[in-house]
């Protein structure tokens, strides 16, 4: 028959009071590495396993953290950086022992929904936001109720008191768009996600700043948007090869954008990067799978939800802690979808064929 170890029982095996077990489970800084590591062992050694119910009603901690996706998460599982987020996320809560709870809801109405039952129904101790967006009523109802909560984006308002992970998005385009003019392009489109998205106007706000700095015209055509219930990729890609005189390089502000672009422009019999260069954002996966494999801006994404994980951890731990918010690097990755773009030389010495 199964009898199930109690605290009591570790107790006696680790010659300690039933006090101080209690007091390793909740990591008590009164208790010393040592006594910590001789309990664990017996614990271990036991099969003791912590009744999470019944901590839960003493401490009033879940040891889970709630995710909010954006709208339509269905849609957000396609996209492998929101993978590799939900990885790095997953990857520090399992170091620091809590579970995860994801919202599920197609509608920012259920969404909101969701995160107030997570609040009210204290389902989860603090909650990671994976997006920062104009319009939102998740983060100000967070706020309202004073509960923990990480965003991922730098936030609309009150940044100085939120506590966020992010990429310097601006200076992040405004690199990949001189990269691109530095391989002598200078008739550059630009293809952005949902413009309601802080980081969707971080980006384009570094592609114009870099025309700018480089003296180089943006016309209005050149700038268009994939966003859901609106434009898709195919009418994208229609309307740029209709104009009279279309990009020779595109900045897409997503890999998983990118390949929906690419795979429409090839469609349509242009060939890449012959005759158009693209870069893309964020190297997942698809950037090194695609055809030709695709040159994109790492905006290392398992670390930014590594960090917003951490952070939110230290802050449930320490809620005095001081609004920290944490900028992740980003590299530029270069592979083969983009092409230099030869001067044309007007030299009629140079210009003899051979015949």
């Amino acid at each position: 028959m199964h009898v199930s170890v109690t605290i009591k029982d570790v107790a006696k095996k680790a010659n300690v009071a039933p006090s101080t077990v209690s007091r390793v489970i909740s990591d008590s800084p009164r208790i010393s590495e040592k006594t910590k590591r001789r309990v664990r062992k017996v614990m271990d050694e036991l099969g003791y396993h912590l009744n999470y119910n019944g901590r839960v009603l003493v401490s009033q901690s879940t040891q889970t953290i709630g995710i909010v996706t954006k709208v339509a998460s269905v849609h957000s599982f396609d996209n492998p950086f929101f993978s590799e987020l939900l990885r790095g996320i997953s990857d520090a809560c399992h170091e620091k022992d809590y579970s995860i709870y994801l919202t599920t809801g197609n509608t920012e109405e259920s969404i909101y929904r969701e995160v107030v039952k997570m609040v009210q129904g204290k389902r989860v101790d603090g909650v990671i936001v994976l997006y920062s967006r104009e319009d939102d009523n998740v983060v100000p109802y967070l706020r309202e109720c004073n509960f923990p909560f990480v965003m991922i984006g730098k936030p609309v308002s009150h940044t100085s008191d939120t506590m966020f992970v992010d990429n310097d998005n601006v200076q992040a385009s405004k690199e990949v768009t001189d990269y691109l003019i530095g391989l002598g392009h200078q008739k550059i489109g630009f293809i952005g996600g949902d413009s309601h998205y802080e980081v969707a106007r971080d980006r384009l706000s570094g592609f114009k700043l870099s025309l700018s700095e480089q003296g180089l015209e943006l016309p209005g055509d050149y700038l268009k948007n994939i966003q859901s219930g609106k434009a898709d990729a195919e009418t994208v890609v229609e309307e740029i090869l209709q104009l009279t005189e279309p990009p020779t390089g595109i900045v897409i502000t997503d890999d998983y954008n990118s390949m929906k672009v690419m795979r429409a422009l090839e469609d349509k019999g242009i060939r890449l990067p012959d005759e158009m260069s693209i870069v893309g954002f964020n190297n997942t996966m698809i950037a090194r799978l695609s055809k030709p494999p695709l040159t994109t801006v790492d905006t290392q994404s398992f670390q930014l939800g590594h960090e917003s994980a951490r952070s939110l951890i230290e802050l449930l731990n320490h809620p005095d802690m001081m609004k920290k918010s944490i900028i992740i690097p980003t590299v530029i990755v270069e592979r083969e979808s983009c092409i230099r773009l030869e001067v044309q030389d007007t030299d009629p010495e140079q210009d003899r064929t051979p015949h």
